[in-house]
């Protein structure tokens, strides 16, 4: 389903797109998140595979079965050097 392909960007979404950039510089910066956190959070739009995306301190994250607009909790199942994965909870 995703994708890292070393160059920390998530290979199954294209990477960035214009506008659509992070405030989350990357490896230097420790992650606002770890797996099996549980965090709320807004979706803010849907990614091209239908997932929804959100965003922690600028840290981008998937959350399948999300959809824009809500405010959702997850729990993070994976950590990737820039993007994590999530799952609602609620």
């Amino acid at each position: 389903m995703y994708q890292d392909d070393g160059s920390g960007r998530n290979s199954s979404y294209g990477g960035r797109r214009e506008g659509g950039r992070s405030s989350y510089s990357g490896s230097s910066e420790p992650k606002p998140v770890k797996a099996g956190d549980e965090v709320e959070v807004k979706i803010e739009a849907v990614a091209s595979k239908g997932d929804g995306i959100a965003k922690k301190d600028g840290f981008v994250i998937f959350i399948k079965n999300a959809k824009e607009g809500e405010t959702v909790k997850v729990r993070i199942t994976e950590v990737k050097e820039r993007f994590a994965i999530g799952e609602l909870i609620s």
